[in-house]
């Protein structure tokens, strides 16, 4: 089980770095890759819900099979999220920079699909 533990911790880290990042720093990583924001409320409060849910995601590291519960809204996110991104980018609209954090949450998904599975009660 302590891969699940870690799992969980390098995931809350991961999203509370980037959505902190995201909330401070926006202007400059949208200057940097060359795209443009919508006004800075579509880009706060999606950046305060990442780092949510990374908090959420620290505390299921705490301990996973209490905290079971949680996983699927965590698999919820992280399908969102890559799922947007990757459809968006089969139709040619979405801005490079995004396409790597998808393929990340993707990986998380699937990694926390089987986290989720091995914390299943034993019957």
């Amino acid at each position: 089980m302590r891969w699940i533990k870690s799992l969980f911790v390098i995931a809350g880290i991961y999203d509370v770095v980037l959505g902190l990042g995201m909330l401070v720093a926006s202007s400059q990583i949208a200057h940097l890759a060359s795209i443009a924001l919508p006004d800075p409320g579509y880009v706060e409060f999606p950046a305060l819900l990442v780092a949510l849910f990374g908090i959420m995601f620290l505390h299921v590291a705490g301990n996973p099979a209490a905290r079971r519960v949680l996983i699927p809204y965590g698999m919820g996110v992280k399908a969102s999220y890559s799922g947007v991104v990757f459809w968006h980018q089969l139709t040619g609209s979405v801005a490079a920079l995004w396409i790597p954090l998808a393929w990340a949450d993707f990986a998380f998904l699937v990694l926390f699909f089987f986290a989720w599975r091995a914390l299943a009660p034993k019957a």
